[in-house]
C-alpha cells in the first residue's frame, strides 16, 4: 500500500483568468501526482475588500501588462483565454457573485460536477465573452457541462438561501485567514476550524490578497501559494516531477 494522497485545496473565482490557468494545470496533474485536489469556490471581491487590495486592471500600467500576460500565459498553458470586450463592465460592474454561489451549491450537492461546471463558466466569460450573471447564462453553462436541466434549475433556486450564501462567505473567510504554520504541527482540521468560525492557528501569518490560492497540506506544515505560476514550486514541495503546464499524459484540448 502506497502513501496516502496529499491534500491540495484550490481557492478560485471564475472572474479571475489566473484562477482558470491554475485550475487547468492542477486538474491535469490530479491523476499524475499523488494528490487529492479539493476545489473551493471563493468570492474574489470579498478577498479584495478584506485585504484592501485592488484589481490590477484599475491601474493603467498594470492593466496594459495584464492583457498581454494573460494572452501569453493562455498560449503557454493551452487555455483559450480571451479578454472580454467590455472588460471593466464584466469585472467591476457585473462581477461573479451569482456564479460563485451557484458553484458553491454545486460543491455542496453535486461535487462530482464542480470541475466541469466551473470550466464552462470560465469558457463563457473568459473565452467566448458571454454573460455569467443572468440565471439563463448560468443554466446554459451547467447544461453544457452535462448537468441535467432539472438538477441545474434546482441548484439555481438555492443560490439565495442562507445555507449557500453562508458557505461561500465562510470559504472566502477561510481563504482570507489561511496561513503557514511555522513553529508547530499543522492541525489536520485547520480548514474545518476556519469554515466554522473557530479560532485559527495563532501562528498563521500568510493571508490571501487575491486568487488563485493553492493550499498544500504536507506532513506537519501547510504551504500557501498565490498565483497560477507556482506549480513548479508546488511540485518541489510535493516531491513530484514537474513536466510543464501540459504534461504528456494528458489531453489539454478544451
Amino acid at each position: 500500500m502506497g502513501p496516502l494522497p496529499r491534500t491540495l485545496e484550490l481557492f478560485y473565482d471564475v472572474l479571475s483568468p489566473y484562477s482558470w490557468l491554475g485550475f487547468e494545470v492542477l486538474c491535469r496533474y490530479k491523476n499524475i501526482w499523488n494528490i487529492s485536489l479539493q476545489l473551493r469556490p471563493t468570492f474574489i471581491a470579498g478577498i479584495m475588500k478584506d485585504s484592501g487590495n485592488q484589481p490590477p486592471a484599475l491601474l493603467p500600467r498594470k492593466a496594459q501588462y495584464l492583457r498581454n500576460d494573460v494572452r501569453l500565459l493562455g498560449q503557454h498553458v493551452q487555455v483559450p483565454v480571451q479578454f472580454p470586450k467590455d472588460f471593466f463592465s464584466v469585472i467591476l460592474e457585473k462581477g461573479s457573485l451569482s456564479a460563485m454561489r451557484f458553484l458553491t451549491a454545486v460543491s455542496m450537492e453535486h461535487p462530482e460536477m464542480l470541475e466541469k461546471v466551473s470550466r464552462e463558466l470560465w469558457m463563457r466569460v473568459w473565452s467566448r465573452d458571454e454573460d455569467i450573471t443572468e440565471p439563463q447564462s448560468i443554466l446554459a453553462a451547467a447544461e453544457k457541462a452535462g448537468m441535467p436541466s432539472e438538477q441545474a434549475r434546482g441548484l439555481l433556486e438555492k443560490i439565495s438561501t442562507p445555507k449557500v450564501k453562508n458557505k461561500l462567505k465562510e470559504t472566502t473567510e477561510a481563504a482570507c485567514k489561511y496561513g503557514t504554520s511555522t513553529d508547530s504541527a499543522f492541525h489536520p482540521s485547520h480548514t474545518e476550524h476556519l469554515l466554522h468560525h473557530l479560532p485559527p492557528c495563532t501562528n498563521c501569518s500568510l493571508q490571501a490578497f487575491g486568487l488563485p490560492i493553492t493550499v498544500a497540506h504536507l506532513d506537519n506544515q501547510t504551504h500557501v501559494l498565490f498565483g497560477s505560476d507556482r506549480m513548479e514550486l508546488l511540485a518541489h514541495l510535493l516531491g513530484e516531477k514537474w513536466m510543464g503546464p501540459v504534461p504528456p499524459a494528458t489531453n489539454a484540448r478544451l
